[in-house]
């Protein structure tokens, strides 16, 4: 059995992708409402615990959330430095102050900045945009020409990917990509918007060609509806909050973002 065939069998597979949208809404909102460490901590647990249904490998949502995880401390630094001082101060310089409660809020930023991505690794890793297209269409009642458009730029960024690929091969068989990589990638990305433009081009007058810009309303191959499921998967995503943030209030950590 491939690894898409076993992906298929997951839980969340039978979630209608707009029904996913709102989930990621769900799960992603109600965490402004407070910076503590707490509720970002349980968000991400109970998120994880949920792993089995989305049909992921937790190695695969590592590598997924490796970016995120890299450049969250980024959004606490300003915190850390520039937060109003509370508790013990550590380290003061002009209007940079490292203070116990600086560093207690930069961690929580950090932890709620991975909190905000990793719902959408879980919910879109292993959505297949032409469903997705299909749900905002039928379901979220979407213009079907606005969709299918995006739909077809998406499925050209796999070949985006292959022309850069292939660029930095014929670079390195001439001999000109092994020095100067700032140039080189500046260089690499104008050919690959000239690429994009002219692909671009194509595209839409295919798409014309074949109806896709006509205003009679479409029909469709696949059809998308709602289903039981998706009731508890809204269930279960307004639980998981309810729970994060009950337990920063619990604790006592809860911190109004407006305080």
């Amino acid at each position: 059995m491939t690894t898409t065939e076993t992906a298929r069998t997951a839980w969340l597979d039978g979630v209608n992708p707009v029904t996913k949208l709102l989930l990621a809404v769900l799960l992603s909102v109600p965490l402004f409402a407070s910076i503590d460490v707490t509720s970002a901590l349980v968000a991400i647990g109970l998120q994880l615990l949920c792993l089995p249904l989305t049909g992921l490998r937790l190695p695969t949502v590592l590598k997924r959330l490796l970016p995120i995880m890299i450049f969250a401390p980024i959004a606490g630094i300003s915190m850390l430095l520039y937060a109003e001082p509370a508790g013990r101060i550590y380290w003061t310089f002009g209007f940079a102050t490292i203070s116990e409660g600086s560093i207690v809020l930069a961690i929580a930023v950090s932890l709620r900045v991975i909190a905000l991505g990793l719902p959408t690794i879980l919910l879109f890793g292993g959505t297949d945009p032409t469903e997705l297209a299909d749900a905002l269409s039928q379901v979220a009642k979407l213009p079907s020409r606005f969709v299918l458009g995006i739909l077809a730029g998406t499925r050209m960024l796999g070949l985006f990917l292959d022309d850069w690929r292939t660029m930095g091969l014929a670079r390195r068989a001439r001999g000109v990509g092994d020095s100067g990589a700032l140039r080189r990638f500046f260089s690499m990305a104008f050919v690959l918007l000239v690429f994009a433009v002219r692909r671009g081009s194509k595209l839409a007058l295919a798409m014309e060609a074949r109806g896709f810009g006509s205003g009679i309303p479409r029909t469709w191959s696949r059809p998308s509806r709602l289903h039981p499921r998706d009731a508890i998967a809204v269930l279960g995503g307004l639980a998981i909050m309810a729970l994060a943030l009950a337990a920063a209030v619990i604790l006592g950590t809860f911190r109004f973002v407006w305080s």
